[in-house]
């Protein structure tokens, strides 16, 4: 029992934590590459579903894995999940990137709106998750 109090609790705690700043971090990074103004035609190299199964009903992420060459020629490869399912191998997109951190680019449309309304979701799922876990350490420590 002591081992759930002192080291589960915590544990989900720090995770809660770094799920909210890669969901802030991956928001910023797009927003970034919409903001630079550099885009780049990029190709489809791979195309690929992962199956999730939560309370028996499965979950299909959609992942693209894509290449494009920069304005100074430098060849970079990424991978996005999200994309459209029709999205097939071979296929032409329009990528948004920065100058400083080409690797972080999207092949998504710019949707900033939609960034934020699920960005204060999530940060409201794991915010009311952090508080119920801290709740449960404080009153059962």
């Amino acid at each position: 029992m002591g081992f759930l109090f002192h080291f589960f609790i915590p544990g989900l705690l720090l995770f809660l934590v770094y799920a909210g700043w890669r969901s802030v971090v991956r928001v910023q990074e797009r927003r970034a590459a919409w903001a630079s103004g550099l885009t780049a035609q990029g190709r489809v190299v791979r195309a690929w579903v992962t199956t999730r199964i939560v309370n028996n009903v499965p979950r299909y992420t959609h992942w693209h894995e894509y290449d494009f060459t920069t304005v100074d020629d430098r060849a970079v490869r990424f991978s996005e999940s999200g994309g459209p399912r029709d999205r097939a191998e071979g296929e032409r997109v329009l990528v948004h990137y920065t100058r400083e951190n080409p690797e972080r680019a999207t092949a998504g449309e710019p949707t900033p709106g939609r960034d934020s309304a699920v960005l204060a979701y999530v940060l409201i799922i794991l915010g009311a998750g952090f508080l119920v876990t801290l709740w449960a350490g404080v009153t059962y420590w």
